[in-house]
């Protein structure tokens, strides 16, 4: 994918579904992915260095970074609500529906993971290739697979240490 100032367009035509999925799929809420996969694509426009062959992968890694901000904003607001005791009034249903218990402990997972774990961990489970993870992180493509496993085995003790066994999902 080549991208410069006069076909920002073709890349927002190109990528910007997959990102604001990626995105949506980070944060768990479909208009804060919209929004955030705005912002990506803006910081895009104003980032001249990320324009040409790897523009996809600046982007999905830009959309990976700005999901997992997005978290760790939300869990910082969580410890100050916490904190002085102010509640964040009744959810609406829609929050209340994409709100489940696994998903909330996965972001939570997510959120205290090192970031190119966490990164691995959301680029492969999106659908990339072992070779597309490697060109959006900048990595050996043959050591992609060691490192995905390597960010699983993290992310499986951090989730049993912090929630006990994973339900199984029959």
């Amino acid at each position: 994918m080549r991208a410069r100032g006069d076909d920002i367009e073709e890349a927002f035509q190109l990528h910007y579904e997959r990102i604001a999925c990626i995105i949506a799929r980070v944060v768990g809420d479909r208009a804060c992915a919209e929004e955030l996969a705005v912002d990506v694509f803006w910081t895009f426009w104003h980032t001249p260095n990320a324009h040409g062959e790897n523009a996809g992968g600046w982007l999905y890694r830009t959309a990976i970074n700005r999901g997992l901000q997005e978290l760790r904003r939300r869990a910082r607001h969580v410890r100050f609500e916490r904190f002085f005791r102010i509640g964040p009034g009744p959810p609406t249903p829609e929050q209340l529906h994409a709100s489940s218990e696994e998903q909330t402990n996965v972001r939570g997972v997510l959120a205290t993971m090192k970031p190119r774990e966490a990164e691995l961990l959301l680029l492969r489970g999106n659908g990339l290739s072992y070779e597309e993870v490697a060109s959006t992180l900048k990595l050996n493509p043959a050591s992609v697979g060691t490192l995905i496993r390597r960010a699983q085995q993290t992310f499986r003790e951090e989730y049993t240490r912090l929630y006990g066994e994973p339900r199984n999902r029959d």
